[in-house]
Formats: C-alpha cells, sequence, structure tokens
C-alpha cells in the first residue's frame, strides 16, 4: 500500500482516523456506537477524529447537528446507500506481485455487467467465470460501475459512494479477490467510473458542501460537477482519491472514464489530465479510457501539446457505420453515417470516421484528424451496453441480422487494427437482451419507467402511447432477470458454433506480429491485409479476387470457395487467407 487515504475512514495501528471535507459546516459530529464524538476542524475545509475502534465498525457524520449522513467516501455501505458506512481493512493477501499489466497493443476487452453476468450477479460468482474468458482469448475485463447505488439492481451509473463496492455484488475484499485471481489468470481488470455526474437518489456530498456541484455547469443527467469553481480544489481531490483508490487498493489495470464529454472543467489543468496523471503516480501500470463521442485528438494528445494524455479513447464511428450497414438504423445520430464498405474502412483505417466533416444531426462540424494516432489507442465494438440498452427493448445486433452478417461483423471487430471490445454474452450470440434497470423508491420509479418511454416517442414505432407500454418497465425486477446471461446456452447450436469462431478469430489476432491494413474492395466487401488477409463479404452473394496462392485458415461458412484467385461468397460472411496450401477449414 504506497499510497495513504486522506479522506473516509482509514484503519491502522488500532485506531481509525476519520476524515471528511465539509468546508461549510460550523460543527461536525462522528456517530458511532451510539454516540456522537466532535470532530476537529482543519485549515483546508475537512473534519478529523481518530478513535480507537477496527473494521467493521459503522459510523455516520452530522454536519451542523443535521442527519447523520453515510461518510462520502465511504469504502462500504453494507445497509445500503442510504444506512451507515463501516470501516474496512485495506489489508488483502495478494498474490499478484509478479503482475504488471498488459501492454495496450495486447489489449482485447470484454465489458461486464456484474449484476447480470452470472446467475448469482456476484463478484464471487463473476470470478468462476474468468478461466472461460482467459480461453476465450480476451485479456482484459471492463466491469461495469460498480460503485453503491440505490435499490439491488441498477446499470450503476446512478452511483453515489464512489468508493463503496455495491454491496448487492459482494464486499470490498470480495471485489479485490476477483481482480487477483483475475491476474493469476493473466487478465487485466478495468473499471468503469463516473465522474460526470452522482445518481437522483442517496447521493449526500450536497449535505457536506454545496461545492460538490458546479453553479455554472449542468449535465444531460443532472446538477454537474463542481471542477473549476470555488473551493473545486476540494472535489477535485475527492475525485483523484478516488482514482487512486481504485488503482492502488483493488491494483485496477485501467479505467473507463464515462462520459467525459460532459466533464466540463474551464480550469488551467483540465480534470481528465489531473486524473492521468494521478493514476501513473501510484506506480502502477495503467490504461485511462475515455467514453467521448466528440472525437477530439486533445483526449490523447500528450500534455505538451496540449493535450490530457489520456491512453485511449471510445470511437464510435466504426459501429455506427456497421449498425447502419447491417440493420439500416436511420433514428438520430445514424443520419451521419451511410454504412458503405468504403466508409466501414475508413473508419477502421483512420480511427474514426468523422475528423472534420459537418455532422447533420449535430448541425455542426464533427472531429479533429486523428494522424498519427496508433490505432489500439481507439476502442471499437459492434454492441456495448449503450448501443443495446438504449434501445426499447435491449435487442442486440446479433437478434437482427442473418448469422452470415454476424460474422461477418465479428471478423471485422476481431481482427481490426484497433482495440476491440465485446459486451458479454457477444461471443456465443447470446439470446438474452440487455435491458435497462432501475431499483428506485416508489416515486422516482414512475418517473423513471415514463422517462424512459418518453424517450422513445419521436421514434415513428413508438408515436403511439400503446406501443411506448409495451417498452419493457425498468422498475421491475423481470426487466433484470430478464437481462442476466444463459450459460446453457454455450453448449448448443448455433451458440457453440459462434463461440468456436469467436475463438478462432482471437487466436489469429493473438498470433498478428503487425495489426492489419483496411480497405474497401468494393461496395460490399471489404479487406484487412497484412500476416494473413481477411476477406469480409458485408451483403449478399459475389466474389472476390485474391490473387496468388492461398488457403483458407478460417471461413465464418463451410461454402465459402476459394478457385484459382477467386473467393466465392453465398452470402454475407469472412474468411481468413494465409499464403500456404492447406485445405479450407469451417468454423
Amino acid at each position: 500500500m504506497a499510497w495513504q487515504p486522506t479522506l473516509g475512514a482509514v484503519h491502522s495501528a488500532g485506531l481509525t482516523a476519520f476524515r471528511v471535507w465539509a468546508p461549510d459546516a460550523r460543527s461536525l459530529e462522528l456517530e458511532t456506537g451510539g454516540a456522537r464524538h466532535a470532530m476537529a476542524r482543519e485549515p483546508d475545509g475537512c473534519w478529523s477524529i481518530r478513535l480507537p475502534v477496527g473494521p467493521g465498525t459503522l459510523y455516520r457524520y452530522a454536519p451542523n447537528g443535521d442527519g447523520p449522513f453515510p461518510d462520502p467516501a465511504s469504502r462500504f455501505q453494507p445497509e445500503g446507500v442510504h444506512g451507515p458506512s463501516q470501516v474496512v481493512s485495506r489489508e488483502f493477501p495478494w498474490t499478484d506481485d509478479a503482475w504488471a499489466n498488459l501492454p495496450r497493443e495486447r489489449l482485447v476487452i470484454y465489458e461486464l455487467h456484474t449484476g447480470t453476468f452470472t446467475p448469482e450477479g456476484t463478484f464471487a460468482a463473476a470470478a468462476v467465470r474468468l478461466p472461460y474468458l482467459r480461453d476465450l482469448g480476451v485479456t482484459a475485463v471492463e466491469l461495469m460501475p460498480v460503485s453503491a447505488f440505490p435499490g439491488q439492481r441498477n446499470w450503476g451509473y446512478d452511483g453515489v459512494q464512489p468508493f463503496a463496492p455495491a454491496a448487492c455484488y459482494g464486499a470490498p475484499e470480495d471485489m479485490k479477490a476477483f481482480v487477483d485471481r483475475a491476474h493469476r489468470l493473466g487478465l487485466a481488470v478495468f473499471l468503469d467510473v463516473v465522474y460526470n455526474h452522482f445518481g437522483p437518489d442517496g447521493a449526500y456530498q450536497g449535505a457536506y458542501s454545496k461545492h460538490y456541484y458546479s453553479d455554472r455547469h449542468g449535465s444531460p443527467w443532472g446538477e454537474g460537477i463542481n471542477f473549476d469553481g470555488p473551493h473545486a480544489d476540494g472535489v477535485r481531490r475527492y475525485v483523484l482519491e478516488n482514482v487512486r483508490h481504485w488503482v492502488g487498493d483493488f491494483h485496477l489495470d485501467g479505467l473507463r472514464l464515462d462520459a467525459t464529454h460532459a466533464l466540463i472543467d474551464l480550469s488551467p489543468v483540465h480534470i481528465l489530465a489531473d486524473i492521468a496523471r494521478t493514476a501513473r503516480e501510484t506506480g502502477r501500470p495503467v490504461h485511462i479510457i475515455a467514453e467521448d463521442d466528440r472525437n477530439e485528438r486533445r483526449l490523447l494528445d500528450p500534455a505538451p501539446a496540449g493535450g490530457y494524455a489520456l491512453d485511449g479513447v471510445w470511437a464510435d464511428d466504426f459501429h455506427h457505420q456497421i449498425r447502419v450497414r447491417l440493420n439500416g438504423d436511420r433514428d438520430g445520430y445514424f443520419a451521419d453515417f451511410d454504412g458503405a464498405a468504403p466508409s466501414i474502412a475508413r473508419a477502421l483505417a483512420d480511427g474514426w470516421f468523422y475528423s472534420g466533416q459537418r455532422s447533420e444531426s449535430r448541425g455542426a462540424p464533427r472531429g479533429t484528424d486523428p494522424a498519427g494516432i496508433a490505432k489500439d489507442r481507439f476502442v471499437v465494438c459492434i454492441q456495448n451496453h449503450d448501443q443495446i440498452g438504449n434501445r426499447a427493448f435491449g435487442d442486440r445486433l446479433h437478434h437482427t441480422v442473418s448469422e452470415g452478417a454476424w460474422r461477418a461483423a465479428s471478423a471485422l471487430l476481431l481482427l481490426a487494427p484497433e482495440t476491440p471490445l465485446l459486451f458479454m454474452g457477444q461471443e456465443w450470440g447470446a439470446s438474452s437482451p440487455f435491458q435497462f434497470f432501475t431499483d428506485h423508491y416508489e416515486e422516482l420509479g414512475k418517473l423513471v419507467t415514463a422517462g424512459r418511454r418518453r424517450e422513445f416517442s419521436r421514434f415513428e414505432a413508438f408515436a403511439g402511447p400503446a406501443t411506448r407500454e409495451r417498452i419493457p418497465d425498468p422498475q421491475s425486477a423481470v426487466t433484470f432477470e430478464r437481462s442476466k446471461l444463459d450459460w446453457s446456452e454455450i453448449g448448443r447450436e448455433p451458440h457453440a458454433g459462434l463461440l468456436a469462431y469467436c475463438r478462432a478469430l482471437l487466436a489469429i489476432r493473438a498470433g498478428l506480429a503487425e495489426p492489419l491494413r483496411p480497405s474497401a474492395l468494393d461496395a460490399n466487401t471489404i479487406l484487412l491485409e497484412g500476416a494473413v488477409t481477411v476477406v469480409v463479404r458485408l451483403e449478399g452473394a459475389g466474389d472476390a479476387v485474391l490473387p496468388g496462392e492461398w488457403s483458407v485458415k478460417l471461413a465464418s461458412d463451410p461454402r465459402i470457395a476459394l478457385q484459382a484467385g477467386h473467393v466465392a461468397f453465398p452470402g454475407p460472411g469472412a474468411a481468413v487467407f494465409e499464403r500456404s496450401l492447406r485445405e479450407p477449414v469451417g468454423a
């Protein structure tokens, strides 16, 4: 434990030091064991006290005699976000001393939601599945947000306790055990963190100081976080300590920063640059990746060039082009994409498609020139939690396109020069949807359900109230249960064949010494060229010319034939060729 927390409850040598930032408070008391203890004010706006109590102790704070409220830097909320905080031990029997993270070029990311990845929905149950993920060929597991949220089920973006893993998933030591086992198996672990807003229920930060919230900047989800206003130093310290907490105490290998376009900061040093710097100062090798749809290279550029020096960014353009081509989506931002093979190839060749052109959906230019940025700094997908769960019924792409088209898109994704991301169950064509679910108190829950259905009123398919009523109720436990993976599927067709195909593609990727080069061969066909050549047919039957002597290393369909330099596709699909005379192998 190379770093020492300055906020929360920290136990050491028989004493626990309690420290909370509350610059607005006139008095502050710690309540524990039925007694209240006056805390001392410090010059930086913090209040502190040391008591001879240990791990397991429950406590709350009473600013100005109000409350009591949970600690905004609580490490665990065993009774939920409205209950008392608990002192936890930072000690853990780590076995990963030899672990040194993975270089960016080896990353293949698998995004999962802890509550729906397994029937049990816990860290411990997810840890049991880690050998499966290793054998699949992914190299990094990305957990959707786990910070404590109200109720027993949530995507995680309504989190209100940034330091505390949600009790429904397990205790902090259970999450550490998950990370430790992943490292023993050679898997990195990333965590999705939310620094752009606090959730709507159980966020007690405002009880300690109004300055947690910005008086100038909002967010699409409520009040914005104060990174550049009065007393912003205390808020920035709170967020940066959270970065140290996850990287230092939980040995995480990367953070995915949610919706960084909503992190508004006019300070001389942007909070994103501070996050990247702080993560690296822990001494652990770490990847900091932004979710940001602006296609802004300053996220990735080094500090001397005016950038924030992040390691990677989610690049949505490839997904949008694929979705338009295979499923015909045209609503909202999809109207900006044509799905043509040259456009898909350009998104892969450059990292993103929009590099300054006008976006009609935005009514303004979008993006910057990505020239010179390593392609593995772009994280691409053909589905993720948003692109599934933000659809009315949570349907996955493979639920609405042919198996051949799905296999074609999978080959593009998994052999692309960018860093690929899979969403849980994608690899076997899971039948389960991933729907939007919450567990708010009744009044808020009704507003969430109504708001969810109102969101789709602009779509022609949901213009009528009766059709909107068919949209699953986020508050229903059935919506949550429906979103859980059915692991029995992997042993039967067509899922077993899709899984074998995905494993084979990832094995080919792992054997590549250099990234493949994308280009469009014709209106329906894309090439990826390098140590192997990948021919991807997006639509319809057709031929592709492949001069020279080749053999099929992997085919999405055993009917794909190679004769005299011509590749014949019976329909959408993909084939990987190598310069040899071996017989074709189907998968």
